[in-house]
């Protein structure tokens, strides 16, 4: 059996409260295993966070006697907190995201006015993976796909038949990403999209989140040929000039995410929060009138 055709066991837990799935793939019971996106709980009317999304990690972590060797991040979300610090004193593990990363703490190291001390070279990561890097993970190994468009920083992860594609893709009847963030550009996000639909049929997709357009159930994994045939921003037969026209159109009519003043600023600090004031508290800033 070849490396793309191991079928890793995938496990998804969805929090309704961001539309945010993070994932645990591994090969069974005893195995390694990689922890995706991990979902800190914050409530923005409070300031507080806890720890009951990440819970759930650990305890199928524990519960199958999983060893977790890798926490990735597809991205810098902006619409949940990285629970990814949390998790790896807790489990153990690395915490790894595409070497592009750089780019986006550049930026909003200057939208946020951050503390001199910021470092803009990744070094807040365990790893900085680079394009076709391969990950071990026992008797999986994994791959590194850049996936830019949405964010410059954007990664998927492939393990055997099974891809974790971030905010790339969406569900086929959702679409994808939207590419009005700093950095963002559709006509990178239509090659990716087309680098990942140039992949085998029967390859598992992963979302990183779902937004029901109807009443059906919340939905997190399709298929390269499902997205070929039904995707619909992306489906075979749209061309670049399409695709740019319509996500530029559809963008401009999108509303700010709840927490991405929140979630950028802690989540390219690999999911730590900012230092302690002399008061022993740590702060968000909330720009005025930058985004």
């Amino acid at each position: 059996m070849t490396a793309s055709t191991l079928r890793p066991q995938v496990h998804g837990l969805f929090d309704p409260a961001t539309w945010t799935v993070t994932y645990v793939v591994h090969n069974g019971p005893g195995s390694a295993c990689a922890i995706i996106d991990p979902v800190l709980d914050y409530d923005p009317k409070s300031g507080r966070t806890q720890h009951t999304s990440a819970d759930k990690v650990i305890d199928y972590v524990r519960t199958h006697k999983l060893a977790v060797q890798w926490i990735l991040e597809t991205h810098a979300h902006a619409d949940h907190l990285s629970a990814a610090p949390y998790l790896r004193a807790q489990l153990g593990g690395k915490i790894g995201i595409g070497s592009r990363i750089t780019k986006v703490q550049r930026v909003f190291k200057g939208v946020f006015n951050l503390e001199p001390g910021f470092q803009q070279d990744g070094s807040q990561f365990d790893h900085l993976f680079q394009e076709g890097d391969a990950i071990a993970l026992g008797a999986l190994t994994g791959e590194v796909l850049f996936v830019p468009g949405h964010t410059p920083a954007c990664a998927a992860y492939r393990f055997g038949d099974a891809v974790f594609v971030g905010d790339t893709l969406f569900m086929p009847d959702v679409g994808t990403a939207r590419c009005d963030f700093p950095g963002g550009d559709a006509r990178a996000l239509y090659a990716s999209t087309r680098k990942l639909l140039s992949l085998p049929p029967q390859t598992r997709l992963f979302m990183c989140h779902d937004y029901p357009p109807t009443d059906r159930p919340v939905a997190f994994e399709t298929t390269v040929a499902e997205q070929r045939a039904k995707n619909i921003h992306v489906q075979d037969g749209v061309s670049e000039a399409e695709f740019v026209a319509m996500r530029t159109k559809r963008d401009a009519t999108l509303e700010t995410p709840t927490l991405i003043l929140p979630s950028v600023q802690v989540n390219i600090r690999a999911g730590q929060l900012p230092p302690a004031e002399d008061n022993g508290v740590a702060y968000l800033k909330i720009p005025l009138n930058a985004l």
